[in-house]
Formats: structure tokens, sequence, C-alpha cells
């Protein structure tokens, strides 16, 4: 490469002390930005198009990028999962995300960003909906049902989420009053759920354990 063609960083390119000022410019006006409360955090107050892109954009690739190596179970599509997830839709997740011919209620109507309906279409792969129903949603109010349910009954609800769109108001409600038992009983009967229901007593030497390991 001749010297004419060699690029010259030194030259074209900002000094490092340069950019070192600059970035403690925007840092310094970003942090006087957040302490003087510039951005309005209310939930009745629209994101700016290009917060909520950027918002958007960051979910979706981090749920698809964890969600990438989950295999959903075999039997996903099996009529005992989808009538055990009848059940703890109605209770778990029914107020926020609806249910065929039911109306808005208080919660859904005052979240932000809008909880999505699940009754009206399929948005996402089951392993996507395991990860999501599992971890939660920063600033979304959605909670991280993994913490007092266990994979298989998690597996149960994506099972029934994934058969709403194909529901009429009236297969819905007839899929709730057969469900197999009451949400709790569930619970219970599932293995290694003693840990997770509220009140349980846990052994010592897990509660000795560090957080984490």
């Amino acid at each position: 490469m001749t010297d004419r063609k060699r690029f010259d960083f030194q030259r074209h390119l900002p000094s490092w002390p340069f950019v070192g000022a600059a970035a403690l410019l925007v840092g310094g006006v970003a942090g006087a930005a957040i302490y003087a409360g510039v951005y309005n955090i209310a939930a009745d107050a629209p994101h700016t198009r290009t917060v909520f892109w950027m918002t958007e954009s960051l979910r979706d690739r981090s749920i698809a990028v964890r969600a990438r190596n989950i295999t959903p179970p075999p039997d996903l599509a099996s009529p005992k999962r989808i009538a055990s997830g009848a059940g703890l839709y109605a209770e778990m997740c029914s107020g926020c995300h609806l249910a065929p011919g039911m109306e808005k209620t208080e919660i859904s109507q005052g979240l932000y960003p809008q909880a999505p309906e699940l009754a009206r279409e399929l948005t996402r792969p089951p392993a996507e909906q395991f990860w999501m129903i599992k971890h939660g949603i920063k600033m979304t109010a959605m909670p991280a049902w993994g913490r007092t349910h266990s994979d298989p009954l998690i597996w149960d609800l994506v099972a029934f989420i994934r058969t709403l769109p194909k529901m009429s108001p009236a297969q819905y409600e007839a899929a709730i009053k057969s469900a197999p038992a009451d949400h709790d009983t569930m619970m219970r009967e599932m293995p290694g759920m003693e840990m997770k229901m509220p009140g349980a007593v846990t052994a010592p030497d897990a509660e000795a354990r560090p957080h984490g390991h």
C-alpha cells in the first residue's frame, strides 16, 4: 500500500482527548436531563416514536436471542396440556391479555405499553412465549411467573394460549369450566412446587445456600 492510499487515523479522526471530552459532555447532558425529570415516565403519556422504536427493538431482540435454544415439548398440542393451561390463563392472564368475548378490564386499559390481546393472533413462536411467561419483561407489568410456577405449568399455559385465536367466546367459557383443577391444586400436584408455594417451609440447606448457586 502506498503512502498516498494509507489512511492517516491521527489526521482524519478526532483525538482521544476530544473523544473523551465529548463523551463527558454527552454523559453530563443526559445525567442532567434524568435528574431534572425531563422525560415523562407516566403510563398515560406515550413514548416518542424514537423511544418506542428503541424499546420495542430492544425487547424483541432480547427475547429472540434468549429463547433461541429453548425446545418446546413434543406434546405441546395435547388436550391435557391445553385443558390445564385454560385454568391457569383465566386466573393469571385474562385480566391483562383478555379472552374471546371479554370486555376490556380496568387493568388492561391502564397498562402502557398495552398488553397484547392474545385471542386476536399469534405473534410469537412457542419458545419465545415460554421465555416471556417464565422471566417476565421489565417495565411492562409482565411478571416473571417462573418464580412461582414450574416449567411444565408454563408450557401448559403456552399450549392454551396457542389455541386462543381459534376459540369463540362459548368455546373459551367451556374450556375454563372444564379445566381439571383449580390453580392452587395444580401447583401443589406439580413435582417440586412445594418450594414455590406461598408459606412453604424451605429446607435448611436450601436456606443457607447463597443466591445464584
